[in-house]
């Protein structure tokens, strides 16, 4: 995707003039239990796991929170609604929807990016760094977690969810892909939830970009209008973690109200408003939010001057 490059930049703000996107070969396999099953709801009309309602003023006039964009992003992710490969877990379905948030006005054609760790808390492209890089210990999550609440800015090491890009360590590119919003700014993919590593929260990264074309190699240049993450309430997490594989995860964990770069705004913030059959989580979730996005802003998310789980206006 497109932003500002130069000689004196470090090496992580990388030249994203050109965009390449890798179109995914017949062999994705498909998550079970929940795609084309659940009528895509009106997001307005959403009801979470935790009975919280969104109403048309929670996802209008406001801006999703711009967030850095981690340590293990990869450009040219492939082109596809199901990014599951081989990976288990619960499935999921996150169906999003991006709008103009001073005009409310859906936003067609652009490019949504999703990447995140599997059930395990391991990232593909870096699977030599563990689970997130941070190292195992501790024990499963139950009623409170097992780890001490992180202070202070993160330290941008892997699993810390600073800003500081990795290089990738393998080709693998499972729970990875870029899709495109319809007419009505909606895009849909197909997924595992999240597990969760040393040092964040259960989480999802995201990108939006705008203005760029369309080929049959995929999405080429544009500019990154929004960098950000989902998050999911504490609820869903503890019921998800007494489901194979996620019950074998002995990593220690931080929780929505510990996580430094969650801003504790809601839906405005990323929370994800999601919907499961209570005491079935394994038989899937769906989850769905509105993102408000200004199109005419630059938000790659390693501008430094955007800190984790700030709200800011253009850069």
């Amino acid at each position: 995707m497109t932003g500002n490059h130069t000689a004196q930049e470090p090496k992580h703000k990388r030249d994203l003039t050109r965009r390449k996107v890798v179109v995914a070969g017949a062999g994705a396999v498909a998550a079970v239990g929940v795609g084309g099953t659940l009528a895509a709801g009106a997001f307005a009309d959403e009801k979470s796991a935790t009975g919280n309602e969104a109403t048309t003023s929670e996802v209008c006039y406001k801006l999703t929170s711009e967030t850095t964009e981690g340590p293990y992003y990869i450009d040219a992710d492939k082109l596809r609604k199901d990014i599951t490969e081989d990976q288990e877990g619960i499935p999921l379905t996150l169906r999003l929807k991006v709008i103009d948030a001073e005009t409310c006005k859906p936003i067609r054609n652009a490019a949504v990016d999703i990447w995140h760790c599997n059930a395990l808390g391991v990232y593909s492209g870096y699977e030599a760094m563990g689970s997130g890089g941070g190292g195992g210990g501790g024990t499963p999550p139950s009623g409170e977690p097992t780890g001490e609440p992180p202070s202070g800015e993160p330290s941008g090491e892997p699993g810390g969810g600073g800003g500081v890009h990795e290089e990738p360590t393998d080709d693998e590119r499972y729970l990875r892909g870029t899709s495109k919003t319809d007419r009505s700014g909606l895009v849909e993919f197909r997924t595992v939830f999240p597990g969760w590593y040393q040092g964040r929260c259960v989480h999802i990264h995201t990108k939006v970009h705008v203005n760029g074309t369309w080929t049959d190699a995929g999405y080429e240049g544009g500019t990154t209008c929004h960098t950000g993450q989902f998050f999911f309430d504490e609820e869903s997490v503890l019921a998800s973690a007494e489901v194979a594989p996620y019950s074998t995860n002995t990593t220690t964990r931080t929780t929505l109200d510990e996580d430094t770069i969650y801003d504790q705004s809601g839906t405005t913030g990323g929370l994800l408003k999601l919907k499961y059959r209570k005491n079935a989580i394994a038989k899937g979730v769906v989850g769905t939010l509105t993102m408000g996005v200004d199109p005419e802003a630059t938000h790659d998310g390693t501008d430094d001057s955007v800190q984790p789980g700030a709200t800011s206006s253009s850069t």
